[in-house]
């Protein structure tokens, strides 16, 4: 269905200008279209981890008490569980979805995680510092200048941010069973941290414990975006503003990892600073 708004010129002529053309379904079938296509990539390149066995001997097989068998001497034994991430000792209100423990969260916790999102300190900066830079650079277009549009542009970036969060940390992560929480890895180097921030957006734990496919990270924003053309100015809604916008999402959840990563290395050095040597 197309829609073109209509004016009328000082003699009296009715002109149609085609000023703002919305083809509806067209929209909506890229949206589904782009969807389908990324579940359907994700779901054939997903594998789950063949977890290493150690087979227990029979009671038959096992010696005389007080006497060790030369197999069972030299039986592999299972390696020691090593601490590959850097749990906080609690939630952080800068980054509240960095994991704290490895235990199961429950839909209600979710929920609370996406609310503690929402209004962290991490939310609240990105949205001030973005909204400057939108402002400077006069993007988007449709909240023009001033202290008004500034407020309007904040304003669309903290309800951005919550959507993204509802639907990604809240409704898609329950739905499918993820794990919404970013693990930050212990002793991370540059470029394996770079690596990592990268893989995260696309990549996320199950509840299980297992790396997974993120239906969420990736799902998210893009439902978030699409909500966004409800409050965003006429000429800002176009499908090509909307993935533009959803392009700029994933690459700043990467960078935001980022910091995620360093996170605990870089509280855990704030909260204990080196003591002052002695004389």
């Amino acid at each position: 269905m197309l829609f073109c708004r209509k004016t009328t010129v000082p003699d009296g002529a009715t002109v149609s200008i085609l000023r703002r053309c919305r083809f509806l379904p067209l929209r909506r079938i890229l949206v589904a279209g782009v969807i389908l296509l990324v579940m359907s990539v994700l779901a054939s390149a997903q594998a789950a981890p063949t977890p290493q066995t150690y087979p227990s001997p029979s009671p038959a097989a096992q010696p005389p008490p007080g006497q060790a068998s030369a197999d069972q001497t030299n039986a592999p034994v299972p390696p020691k569980p090593v601490a590959i991430f850097n749990l906080l000792q609690k939630k952080s209100i800068v980054f509240p979805d960095i994991a704290y423990s490895t235990e199961r969260l429950s839909t209600g916790q979710k929920f609370k995680l996406f609310v503690d999102n929402s209004v962290s300190v991490n939310e609240w900066t990105w949205s001030l510092l973005g909204s400057a830079v939108g402002q400077a650079a006069n993007s988007p277009s449709g909240f023009e200048q001033g202290w008004g549009a500034y407020g309007k542009r904040f304003g669309a970036s903290m309800a951005r941010g919550t959507s993204t969060q509802f639907f990604g940390t809240f409704v898609l992560a329950s739905a499918m069973h993820e794990d919404p929480r970013f693990y930050a890895e212990s002793n991370p180097r540059v470029f394996h941290a770079i690596k990592y921030s990268l893989q995260r957006v696309f990549i996320s734990r199950s509840d299980d414990g297992r790396d997974i496919m993120s239906w969420s990270k990736l799902g998210g924003p893009l439902l978030a975006e699409g909500l966004a053309t409800v409050y965003y100015p006429d000429r800002n809604r176009t499908v090509g503003d909307t993935f533009l916008r959803y392009g700029v999402d994933l690459a700043s959840r990467a960078s935001g990892n980022m910091f995620r990563e360093y996170w605990p290395i870089l509280l855990k050095k704030i909260s204990h600073p080196p003591k002052p040597a002695h004389n």
